[in-house]
């Protein structure tokens, strides 16, 4: 599997040189294509040279030890310090998403459940807000639909690294696994008896596709404006601000009404819309994939009933991967690192295996 590095480096090299030409800056799209590519590629070079002078140091402390035994315990430490650059090795090389290098739309919808659901898909909105906080990503909503008790019927936000990311780390990475029907279990504000009810909340994630990313011509789109609906500030109820977006060609829409003005509306739906236009073209390029290619693209299936919320329990299982523990309080409070991982280590596996075979 290493063997392979060595080619690699030969197109960083590559890379490098054609980054450093004018020309290549003339196309937008080609040039940060290019470094995406130069950044895996610098990330996986770096790893395996580490990985072989590594082997060189081991080799050096082993010749030491025999008059010096103070070194047998050097040649240890350094022996770790490869198994883990091997470990971060054998990762980098696993192929992944295309949009892994993203940032995320997180769309969360409430579902069967009225009002109940609808203040678990706040519920859900706040986690993933505290989640990102922990991680520094910055979260910005874009559209939100709230329902009478201060719940969500829809919203859309923005989830952003604020700066450099490792592979893998990004948000569109993070939490592309998020995806599906989230389910709780819990006695709702609205019930009088005490009795326990079963609800959903949907949940979508797509990378936030730039312009450079997806083009899509104007004279493709249909705009209409309308007024906004549900709860608002001043003016907001009050003119045609709320803008609809279609995509004709594949009859793809996005919406928002969250802003008084109209342009900034049109702004923040034409950022959704590049986002499920470049979703749904990873979805058909999937579809398209031989077994064993979607097998290493979408490994954890990310449909329907994807996690249980229990709050009698106090407990939150994944159905895709069996995590489970009893702190749903933590990770509703943004201590959702944990339950992430372990989507992201099955998919990780399943992409190895794949690899392997």
């Amino acid at each position: 599997m290493f063997e392979a590095v060595e080619g690699l480096v030969d197109e960083k090299n590559d890379l490098e040189a054609r980054l450093g030409a004018p020309e290549t800056h003339a196309d937008q799209r080609l040039a940060k294509q290019l470094s995406q590519r130069y950044n895996e590629l610098t990330a996986i070079v770096n790893t395996w040279t580490e990985w072989h002078r590594l082997a060189d140091d081991i080799e050096a402390a082993l010749e030491l030890a025999s008059d010096a035994p103070e070194f047998a315990a050097e040649a240890e430490q350094l022996t770790a310090r490869r198994a883990i650059a091997e470990e971060r090795l054998r990762h980098l090389l696993v192929p992944r998403d295309a949009a892994d290098s993203k940032d995320a739309l997180l769309e969360v919808k409430s579902g069967e459940g009225g009002e109940e659901s609808a203040l678990f898909a706040a519920d859900l909105l706040r986690m993933y807000t505290r989640w990102s906080e922990r991680r520094g990503f910055a979260v910005e909503i874009l559209d939100a639909n709230m329902s009478d008790l201060g719940g969500y019927k829809s919203v859309t936000v923005a989830v952003k690294a604020r700066g450099a990311t490792e592979p893998g780390e990004t948000p569109y990475a993070l939490l592309k696994f998020e995806g599906g029907v989230h389910r709780v279990q819990r006695v709702p504000a609205t019930e009088s008896q005490g009795r326990i009810h079963t609800s959903a909340a949907g949940v979508l994630v797509m990378p936030e596709a730039e312009q450079v990313d997806v083009v899509i011509d104007d004279n493709d789109l249909r705009i209409d404006v309308y007024r906004s609906s549900g709860p608002g500030g001043q003016s907001v109820n009050t003119t045609d601000s709320a803008v609809r977006i279609t995509h004709v060609p594949t009859g793809i829409v996005a919406s928002c009404q969250n802003e008084k003005s109209q342009l900034q509306n049109k702004e923040q739906a034409m950022r959704i819309l590049r986002g499920r236009i470049m979703q749904a073209a990873q979805d058909a390029a999937d579809a398209e994939a031989s077994d064993a290619r979607r097998s290493q693209v979408r490994t954890v299936d990310r449909s329907e009933r994807i996690r249980t919320y229990n709050y009698p329990e106090n407990r939150i299982s994944d159905h895709r991967t069996g995590y489970k523990s009893y702190n749903l309080d933590q990770v509703l409070d943004g201590d959702l690192d944990p339950v992430v991982d372990s989507c992201v280590k099955a998919d990780l596996a399943a992409r190895l295996a794949a690899l392997e075979e």
